[in-house]
């Protein structure tokens, strides 16, 4: 690769990268939807939906006392920031059958500021 495509494919690279930068602190006024449903953080507890800590690297339909729909008990997968993401843009389209009410988030830079508010809690509810 020529010195100068090189260069230009560094550029598109890092401007790919900071248009969805994650803000933790953007993604915490974002979970202000999520909360009818949902918490996260020390004493978090199961609502209508499960709480939220230690999200990422558990499987869909685990947490202890949380009430699910089959289809969510059964759909297999673990959250990652990836199967978050198509999940999140459309619940009801990625587990058909989920009782989930949320209508989905579309916006990707919202999304990757929502994971990195999420991320920040272990299965503890703490914060590092």
């Amino acid at each position: 690769m020529k010195p100068r495509t090189l260069a230009l494919v560094a550029v598109f690279g890092l401007l790919a990268q900071a248009a969805y930068a994650q803000d933790p602190a953007a993604g915490e006024k974002i979970f202000v939807q999520c909360k009818a449903c949902h918490q996260v953080g020390p004493g978090a507890k199961n609502l209508t939906g499960p709480n939220l800590n230690g999200l990422f690297g558990r499987k869909s339909g685990s947490v202890e006392g949380a009430r699910y729909s089959a289809a969510n008990k059964t759909w297999g997968q673990t959250w990652t920031e990836e199967v978050f993401r198509t999940y999140i843009q459309n619940p009801r389209e990625t587990i058909p059958g989920t009782t989930m009410a949320f209508a989905g988030l579309r916006d990707a830079q919202k999304i990757s500021d929502l994971i990195a508010y999420l991320k920040q809690f272990g299965a503890d509810g703490k914060t590092p």
